[in-house]
Formats: structure tokens, C-alpha cells, sequence
């Protein structure tokens, strides 16, 4: 049968104080309380002594703080990758005491409702409402009234009323413009993938990608149509080369993009970096992988998750979107221009 967990009443009897004075020196109030250093360090020490733990659910039916914080996302919870996010949400949640709920709803909003009012039920302090692709939400009702941080997603509202996380995909999509024009090339310059302005990241890194080579005095050569897919990706820039298109770079959208890319280019003899750069964005396990190693822009799943957190249990931040940095993911995919005549 397992021993009873001490309680607050041993440590004082053990320190030869009151309950209450056991009680402000293990809260931190010896200071304001008047209590002696001679005191606390008794409390300490028969705390020490007795392996005492705080019942925090009693201190959280006194205090309203149950020291908790709710992640509810889409899907990001059973993806490898995006699951960084929640790898950063828990490593910050920690580092400040916390303890993370994780909730997915897999987009069913029946399944969120009933997700979130168990959470309230449980007297969260504070929610991290996430979703797996970059987009607008509106805020589920039963969040309004409680501290939200939106992770990856974003209101429409003029003047936010939450916290809004989300990678800078634009200032990603001008590094990606620079590591092209660095490398020298300013003609034949390709996009790959559906610019369809629906998208979020892809609108963003297209609107970057234009500025950065705007700024550098090029211009995109035209865009290669597919699905953010290998498959797509490969059909469509096989189709383009046999079409007779002879590209200096590809831009691809994201990762899988750029695999299919990678395929249709070996099968059409062309070689990576030596004839057609490629570039990417995401930075997948995939990105590694391929050979040559792919260049890509990184999302920052890991940060954001951090700083979301951090949003919530920082009593002075202002609501607002927080855009966090994209960093270059230097590989071997990119090389100088070559004489295609």
C-alpha cells in the first residue's frame, strides 16, 4: 500500500511553526510576511527532509491558477514534422512550470467543441490554438474571454485581440530571390507550383520571391502549374522540358515540389546544380535526403511553438502578429549560371 504524501501541517509541525507561516515561506512570501531567515530556513529544511510536494490542485481551487496551458490543433499533433511545434509549446510550457494539455480535432468542429469545454472544465489558464498549414480562423466561441495564443493562423480582425504566431513567409520568399541572385543568375528563373491566391504560404513566398528580384533588377521567367505534390510536380516539369523550356533555376514551393522536379530533370539528362539550380521551401526531412542535398527555406515549427507560449506568460506583450524568421538551409542544390546555347 502506497505512503501517504506528507502534507503542509507535517512541515510545520517538523519546522516548529504555524500552518500559515509553512505556507508563505514555500510560497515565497517570507519577505513580505515578516518571517525570519532563521524560520525559513527550518521550513525549507523539513521540507527538504520530508520530500514535500504541493497539492496543486488545492492551491488551484484557492489561487484560480492551475498552472496549464491547452494546445488544440487541426492535425499537427500526428504530423512528424509540424509535431515541432509542439516540441517548442512543451520545452517553453516547462522552462516556465507549466504543464501542456495537447488536443487534436483533426478539423472536425463538433470534435474541438466538445475538446474545449473539457478544457475549460479543467480550468486551463491559458490556450495555444494551432493549425497545420498557415491560414486565417475564426476563433472558436467558446475561446472568447480566455488568454489565446493562435500558433501557424491568424484572424482577419483589424486590430487582434490574441496573440498570432506564423512563420515569415515573405521575408522567406525574398532570401529565397537572394540566394538565386547571389549565386548570379538573373535570367530564366522559374517558378513551380499553384500560386493560387487561397494559399497563404504560397501568396506570401511568391510576393517575397518578386520583391527580392525586383530589388536585383529580374524578374521571375514564368511559373510551371502543379499541385504542392512529387507526382504533379514531376508531370508538370516533364511536360515543360519536353515542351522545349530550357530553366537556369527552379523555384519550387515546397519540398515535395522539388522532388518531383529533381525526377524530371535527371530523366530529361539535366543535372543539379551543373545545368538547373533548384530551391525549395519548408525544409523537410526530404530537403536533406535528396542528392544533391536540396537548398530551402526552413520553417520554424520548433521557435513558434516557443514563442507562443512565451506570448501567453508574458503579462506585458501586446496582441498581435509575431511573424518569426525563416532561416536559408544552404546545400548543394544551387550553383552559378551555365551557357545553355
Amino acid at each position: 500500500m502506497p505512503s501517504q504524501r506528507p502534507t503542509l501541517l507535517q512541515v510545520a509541525q517538523r519546522a516548529g511553526v504555524s500552518r500559515s507561516t509553512a505556507s508563505f515561506v514555500l510560497a515565497g512570501r517570507h519577505v513580505d510576511m515578516r518571517i525570519s531567515e532563521e524560520a525559513r530556513q527550518r521550513v525549507l529544511r523539513a521540507a527538504e527532509e520530508l520530500d514535500y510536494r504541493p497539492n496543486l490542485m488545492a492551491r488551484s481551487l484557492r489561487t484560480k491558477v492551475t498552472k496549464t496551458i491547452a494546445l488544440v490543433s487541426d492535425t499537427i499533433a500526428s504530423d512528424p514534422y509540424a509535431g515541432r511545434a509542439i516540441h517548442g509549446s512543451l520545452a517553453a510550457a516547462v522552462a516556465h512550470g507549466h504543464l501542456l494539455f495537447i488536443g487534436e480535432t483533426e478539423g472536425d468542429p463538433v470534435i474541438e467543441e466538445k475538446l474545449i469545454s473539457d478544457l475549460l472544465d479543467r480550468q486551463v489558464d491559458a490556450f495555444v490554438y494551432a493549425s497545420m498549414s498557415t491560414r486565417y480562423v475564426r476563433l472558436p466561441k467558446l475561446l472568447r474571454g480566455s488568454k489565446v495564443a493562435l500558433l501557424n493562423c491568424l484572424t482577419r480582425a483589424a486590430a487582434p485581440a490574441q496573440h498570432a504566431v506564423i512563420p515569415d513567409e515573405v521575408a522567406a520568399g525574398w532570401s529565397a530571390a537572394q540566394v538565386v541572385v547571389e549565386a548570379g543568375h538573373r535570367t530564366g528563373i522559374h517558378l513551380v507550383g499553384n500560386l493560387a491566391e487561397h494559399v497563404f504560404a504560397g501568396r506570401e513566398r511568391v510576393a517575397g520571391i518578386r520583391e527580392g528580384l525586383a530589388q536585383a533588377g529580374a524578374r521571375p521567367a514564368g511559373t510551371i502549374d502543379c499541385d504542392w505534390w512529387p507526382d504533379p510536380a514531376y508531370e508538370a516539369v516533364h511536360a515543360a522540358l519536353a515542351g522545349g523550356l530550357r530553366p537556369r533555376v527552379l523555384i519550387c514551393l515546397n519540398d515535395r515540389i522539388a522532388l518531383g522536379a529533381y525526377q524530371a530533370l535527371r530523366e530529361a539528362g539535366f543535372t543539379v546544380p551543373d545545368d538547373v539550380s533548384v530551391l525549395s521551401f519548408d525544409d523537410s526531412d526530404l530537403a536533406a535526403w535528396l542528392r544533391p542535398p536540396l537548398t530551402s527555406i526552413a520553417l520554424p515549427h520548433y521557435q513558434m511553438g516557443w514563442r507562443a507560449v512565451e506570448l501567453l506568460l508574458s503579462p506585458d506583450a501586446e496582441p498581435g502578429v509575431v511573424r518569426v524568421p525563416m532561416p536559408v538551409r544552404a546545400r548543394a542544390s544551387v550553383g552559378k549560371p551555365v551557357d545553355l546555347t
